[in-house]
Formats: C-alpha cells, structure tokens, sequence
C-alpha cells in the first residue's frame, strides 16, 4: 500500500516493519517541514502518524480508511530529528478498529500520541 501512497512516500516515509495488526514508519524532519517556531510542523508528524495507522490497519486485505483519528503532541521535533511511529490495533469489530500510534525520536522520546479509527470499505476495494 506504501508503495502507492505518493504523499508519504514524497516525504521520504519508509516502512520498517509490518505484521498483522501493526506497522513501523521512519522519517527523517527536513528543514522544509520547519514551522515559523523552528519546530517540526505538527501536520507531519500527524501525516507519519497516519501513515503507519493506514499500513497496521490494510494488513487484513480488504480496503480500510480511517474513520477518524486525534493526535496529543507531547514534545518537540527539530530539523535532523528522525521520527518513528510505531502503530498497533488495539481492537478490531465488524468493520471498525482502533489503533493507538506512539511517534519517538531517536532518542527514544515521545513526541506524540495517535490514536485512529478505522472502517473497511463496504465493498472492500476502495470502488464507489
């Protein structure tokens, strides 16, 4: 699915890890994602959040979405700060599931919390 996805892929998004259930995505902060504070903008730390919610939760097959999602920054990223979201499914029901994502710099700091809700395409294909 990565592979398709060119806004993550555009920002250099790699995929580290994927089973079922669960995927780990890196990216590094470049001086283009810098806000007006000096600080990594919160929208691409989202982005790498959602990232890896949308690779844990298209483990299954069918065509999944998110439903919704809310992120808790907890600290700061910087320019040359390389993120790591680590996503897990926390439940999965009919065609729902919640999955909770922690994202960390490389010293192991936490920077946000996200949690997104998933839907499985009626269909399962991603057609109208």
């Amino acid at each position: 699915m990565l592979a398709s996805d060119t806004a993550s892929t555009a920002l250099g998004i790699e995929l580290l890890d994927l089973a079922e259930g669960r995927a780990v995505c890196r990216m590094a902060v470049t001086g283009q994602m810098v806000n007006g504070h000096g600080l990594c903008h919160g929208g691409y730390v989202f982005l790498l959040a959602d990232t890896a919610f949308a690779c844990a939760c298209n483990t299954y097959g069918p065509v999944t979405v998110a439903a919704g999602a809310e992120i808790t920054f907890v600290a700061p990223a910087r320019a040359g700060d390389v993120l790591t979201a680590e996503a897990g499914e926390r439940t999965r029901y009919g065609r729902s599931g919640i999955y909770d994502i922690t994202v960390r710099a490389a010293d192991g700091r936490v920077v946000a919390e996200f949690r997104g809700r998933s839907r499985e395409l009626k269909n399962g294909t991603g057609s109208p």
